[in-house]
């Protein structure tokens, strides 16, 4: 009796306990997009699943179910390392698909030749197995050779609305007649004649591209794992499922296969383990009559700008006071002399602590998805200053939607940021917009985190198929159903064929008879 007694609690937790073990595979060493990844990760590991995590970021705490089993050390850092000169002389009017391509594609691939990951591919861990993988799709699909060799579901996550070559993985239907393709700059929601020219001209030029520089990744690939490995575009579409970081209430409303799970917002979770320095706590809550929170990101270095544009913000943030501004600076001594004594300079602080604060005013951005849905989330206002990629993208639709002011980098004067200010402050417009955004943003069935764990599990569950669309098995001119039109095409002309023919016959018979009439007649 009481060995029953003893048994009978772990046979009923192993009854209940439905935990699955996930290898979480994030080669990027862009910190702004693992904190959507290791939210995602540490929500699972709080669902009672086991992550074992491949990344350049290992927890600095441990956490309950999550292990780092391989820290990947970079060769190039992003964090802090973005100054104006490189910005401008590299980044300004290069076609990112290069870069992802390149930088964030086939370079990340050699990580797989890690020893510790070749190790986990050829004697993975069996008690328990992995039950699915979790990686990101950028530019690196080529770790989709992993769950190909481990037989388990690949889930991919995306920080940002797809890219143009990421749609056919799924066989997402990607109508260029209405959605902006985020490669490019310029283009806005509703588009005329030359802008759905330029989109669609733009998006099959990234579309060959990447799928030209991506396909050194099929060298690597057998490389590292043999000759037999399947090429990368046969991997990636065995993705079973993409989380995308987006929102009908803010990105382009389009079709969607099941297998595409909006889950934007997801990584707004106030981390209870982030405190705020005392001093920055008590600079704000003494900020009575409110205060603005400006930040480049994690990227960009705002001290390496030129004067002219340090000046020009100092001239037009002074004149706000008593309003205060918070600013994001990695080395606050080479900034130029002559900073306005109502701004607060800090190398670090955790940003959504400070964009929940009661007493922010307005964000200042370059526009990153990730700081843009913390914003609209928190109901905060904005002015935009995009740098690169798709931030101008982002910030173009946050302007139509009346919850940010746009200025250019290279062109704004201070009288472009007098007004933007006003704008923000005191236009009830943009408050009133980004709070109704904000509610339309959060009205969903389940939050964005328990959406993508339940369609995780759902894979799992049902296998890799479960959500695969049927244009997955067609060629592109089935899908585009170009074998039907040309049939239709040849039916019809053979239509036209017959009927003249017929034509013609009857009206030689109408001839032939009228010629014999005649004939008979003249006889």
């Amino acid at each position: 009796m009481r060995i029953l007694l003893l048994i009978f609690p772990l046979l009923l937790y192993s009854s209940i306990c439905h935990g699955y073990r996930f290898l979480a595979l994030f080669p990027y060493n862009g910190h702004s997009h693992f904190v959507m990844f290791e939210q995602l990760l540490k929500g699972l590991a709080r669902k009672g699943h086991q992550i074992d995590v491949v990344s350049h970021f290992p927890l600095k705490k441990p956490y309950s179910n999550y292990t780092d089993i391989v820290t990947l050390t970079a060769t190039v850092t992003v964090k802090d390392s973005l100054t104006y000169e490189f910005l401008k002389n590299t980044l300004v009017g290069i076609n990112p698909v290069s870069i992802i391509a390149e930088t964030f594609g086939n370079d990340l691939c050699e990580f797989l030749a890690h020893p510790k990951i070749q190790e986990l591919v050829r004697n993975p861990p069996k008690d328990p197995p992995y039950d699915a993988v979790i990686m990101e799709i950028f530019g690196a699909q080529c770790f989709a050779v992993i769950p190909h060799l481990l037989n388990v579901p690949a889930i991919a996550v995306s920080t940002t609305v797809l890219y143009p070559w990421l749609h056919k993985i799924i066989a997402q239907p990607y109508n260029v007649a209405f959605v902006p393709n985020n490669c490019i700059t310029g283009i806005p929601n509703s588009m005329n004649f030359w802008h759905r020219l330029y989109n669609s001209v733009n998006t099959l030029y990234s579309n060959l591209l990447f799928n030209y520089l991506t396909r050194k990744q099929d060298e690597i690939l057998r490389q590292h794992f043999g000759p037999d490995i399947p090429s990368v575009r046969e991997l990636e579409a065995k993705i079973a499922l993409i989380l995308i970081n987006s929102h009908i209430a803010v990105n382009t409303i389009q079709p969607q296969t099941p297998a595409a799970v909006d889950v934007g917002g997801l990584h707004v979770i106030d981390d209870v383990t982030l405190t705020l320095s005392p001093t920055l706590e008590k600079w704000m809550n003494e900020s009575k009559d409110g205060f603005i929170y400006f930040t480049f990101g994690s990227m960009a270095i705002i001290e390496t700008f030129p004067p002219e544009f340090l000046n020009i913000l100092y001239s037009s943030l002074s004149k706000i006071a008593p309003i205060r501004v918070l600013i994001k600076v990695s080395n606050p001594d080479k900034l130029p002399p002559g900073l306005p004594k109502n701004i607060y300079t800090s190398p670090w602080m955790p940003q959504i602590k400070v964009l929940k604060h009661p007493n922010i005013k307005g964000f200042i951005t370059h526009g990153g998805l990730m700081s843009t849905q913390e914003a609209i989330i928190l109901g905060v206002p904005m002015i935009g200053i995009p740098l690169f990629a798709d931030q101008f993208l982002n910030i173009d639709i946050y302007v139509k939607k009346n919850i940010a002011v746009k200025l250019d980098l290279y062109t704004m004067t201070e009288k472009d940021v007098d007004e933007a200010l006003n704008a923000i402050l005191w236009n009830p417009i943009y408050s009133e917009s980004v709070r109704n955004l904000s509610q339309r943003f959060l009205d969903r069935p389940l939050n964005a985190l328990d959406t993508a764990i339940y369609w995780s599990e759902y894979v799992i569950k049902y296998g890799s198929d479960a959500l695969r669309s049927p244009a997955m098995d067609l060629y592109w001119w089935q899908l585009y159903l170009l074998d039907v039109i040309v049939f239709l095409l040849l039916c019809a002309i053979i239509v036209v064929i017959v009927i003249r023919f017929f034509v013609r016959l009857l009206l030689q018979m109408i001839n032939d008879k009228r010629k014999s009439l005649h004939t008979k007649k003249t006889n």
